[in-house]
């Protein structure tokens, strides 16, 4: 029998994944209400409506579907020709951009907002200054204790966690270390790290630990800045490794997964469990704003092009581009997500 713990995480989970959802349909449906388009449905899942509720004031539907795995803003004139003077399409280009871009952006915002939480709340900040070695390949290239790190392959580093994941990319073969030692910048070449492998993919090892920082404002303000931008670099450079086959189909996730590790970051504790959030909803803005058909930074894409034409693409054309997209994303979806049930067996 599942223990009943078990299940309130799993619980949990869903919620917290329906959260981010919300907030990210929620920047939509705020910025169309903003600029007074006219809205039929604000939806929370997929499929089946489970509770409706019609707004008498707007006559805008509210509604909570069967599967937790999306939602939607349903504005009139989106995907087709009306004469409402309110419609989605009738708006000026720069508005829609930004109705379109809303929801990524505060999936963004939400992520660095917990990241400043999580580094105020648990000021561990570590440096890029060598404390310790705790094995011997990079010390016997030349590496000394304290050193500041400061470019990693010619990558700039400026927190612990810049440099360890700068290592743990690149670090599968030789690479350049450049420091900072007493006073003078040293170029350290070919250093090798250990490597480790994990579900078929290798990653390189720091064999040193950093001295941590003191959690002054200014050393907690610059946490909060580069800890934000580097998990949005990180996922970009993430999908990059995924595409150019670096990473398998194992590595992606879907909802399946995502509950899953929300489920075990929050049995493992409130820090872990805030910081996958945080990584999440990040992750759930960049992965919107990419330009892909059916995604946010598809239509995008479209609205930049008839910002630039001055007349836009026809919607038949956008829309048969759109549906396409979907439908590959459907299947995609549901290959990870058969990858995911299968795995938890």
């Amino acid at each position: 029998m599942i223990p009943i713990s078990t299940v309130l995480y799993v619980l949990l989970a869903i919620f917290i994944f329906g959260v981010l959802i919300f907030v990210h349909e929620g920047g939509h449906f705020l910025f169309a209400r903003l600029f007074h388009v006219s809205i039929r449905e604000f939806a929370i899942g997929m499929g089946p409506k489970i509770l409706t509720r019609t707004s008498k004031k707007t006559g805008i539907a509210y509604s909570l579907r069967l599967f937790p795995i999306g939602g939607f803003v349903n504005m009139v004139g989106e995907d087709e020709e009306t004469d409402d003077p309110n419609a989605f399409n009738k708006k000026k280009v720069w508005q829609r951009l930004i109705i379109v871009s809303a929801g990524a952006l505060i999936n963004i915002l939400l992520g660095v907002i917990l990241m400043s939480v999580l580094v105020c709340t648990n000021p561990q900040l570590g440096s890029t200054v060598v404390g310790e070695f705790t094995g011997s390949a990079s010390q016997e290239a030349g590496l000394q204790i304290d050193d500041e790190i400061v470019e990693v392959n010619g990558q700039r580093v400026h927190i612990a966690n810049d440099l360890l994941y700068e290592i743990m990319r690149f670090g599968i073969e030789p690479i350049d270390l450049t420091v900072i030692r007493d006073g003078e910048t040293v170029v350290i070449e070919d250093v090798e790290f250990p490597i480790i492998s994990e579900s078929g993919t290798a990653f390189g090892d720091a064999d040193f630990k950093v001295y941590p920082e003191r959690p002054t404002i200014g050393n907690i303000a610059k946490h909060c800045f580069y800890r934000s931008t580097f998990t949005v670099r990180m996922i970009w450079e993430s999908l990059y490794d995924l595409v150019t086959g670096r990473y398998g189909i194992q590595a992606v996730s879907g909802p399946v997964g995502v509950t899953e590790t929300l489920t075990e970051a929050a049995q493992a504790g409130s820090f872990d469990f805030l910081t996958i959030v945080a990584v999440i909803t990040i992750n759930l803005g960049v992965v919107n704003l990419l330009p892909l058909p059916a995604l946010d930074g598809g239509r995008l894409v479209f609205l930049i092009i008839e910002g630039i034409r001055r007349k836009p693409v026809k919607p038949e054309i956008e829309g048969y581009i759109h549906f396409a997209g979907l439908a590959v994303l459907m299947v995609l979806m549901l290959v990870i997500c058969a990858k995911d049930i299968i795995g938890l067996f």
